[in-house]
């Protein structure tokens, strides 16, 4: 029998998720609730996709052994990718002014941690834009429950064996890996630039009237 989706328990104001959403990288280790972890994903698979083909598929991870030997892969790809575009192979390459960096080395270690790990992929012919207003859709939905989040991606020398661990077919196209888990500090305010410098109005480099 299927059971009911309470959506009402995503009561927090659009406003208040949007502008208080943020980049959660430390996270306690207490388990989500199943009940969730399913609004969550049910709240992902209402978003627009092309077609409505609803090409997303969402891999929800809380098995600690998997969890623990995602961890050991995510480590290796955050590090593979560092390596590429920094030449940065240990916490010492960081820079002490690349907070973001150093922060984000610090998930790169506690992966094997966190509570609940996603993986959003999309099925043949795999379009992305089919599958980010989903993962968009979950981590606003993670928000409203105190959940937090941050999209991240993984390096191709790792992807291999990460089908393996989960049995992902190969011809499933991955797009992001989504940690889970309520975090350690709190959510916003975000920090952005200005909305007048990144955004043009009726042409390339038209003012916005709120320039």
């Amino acid at each position: 029998m299927t059971t009911l989706i309470d959506h009402k328990r995503l009561s927090m104001p659009l406003g208040e998720a949007i502008f208080t959403q943020r980049s959660i990288r430390r996270f306690r280790p207490d388990p989500i609730p199943m009940e969730d972890l399913r609004l969550v994903i049910e709240s992902a698979v209402r978003a627009p996709n092309g077609g409505n083909r609803q090409i997303a598929r969402f891999l929800v991870v809380t098995d600690r052994d998997r969890i623990q030997k995602f961890g050991a892969l995510y480590r290796e790809a955050w590090w593979a990718k560092r390596k590429d575009e920094k030449g940065w192979t240990k916490p010492e390459d960081i820079p002490p002014d690349e907070k973001t960096y150093r922060s984000a080395s610090v998930l790169a270690e506690e992966m094997k941690d966190v509570p609940c790990v996603v993986l959003a992929y999309g099925m043949p012919p795999g379009w992305a834009n089919s599958v980010i207003p989903a993962v968009q859709n979950m981590m606003l939905a993670a928000r409203a429950l105190g959940i937090g989040s941050i999209p991240t991606t993984l390096h191709p020398s790792v992807m291999d064996r990460v089908h393996a661990l989960f049995g992902i077919p190969k011809d499933a196209v991955f797009h992001f890996c989504i940690p889970l888990g309520y975090p350690r500090g709190t959510f916003g305010p975000n920090v952005r630039r200005p909305t007048s410098e990144t955004t043009f109005l009726d042409r390339w480099d038209g003012p916005v009237p709120w320039r």
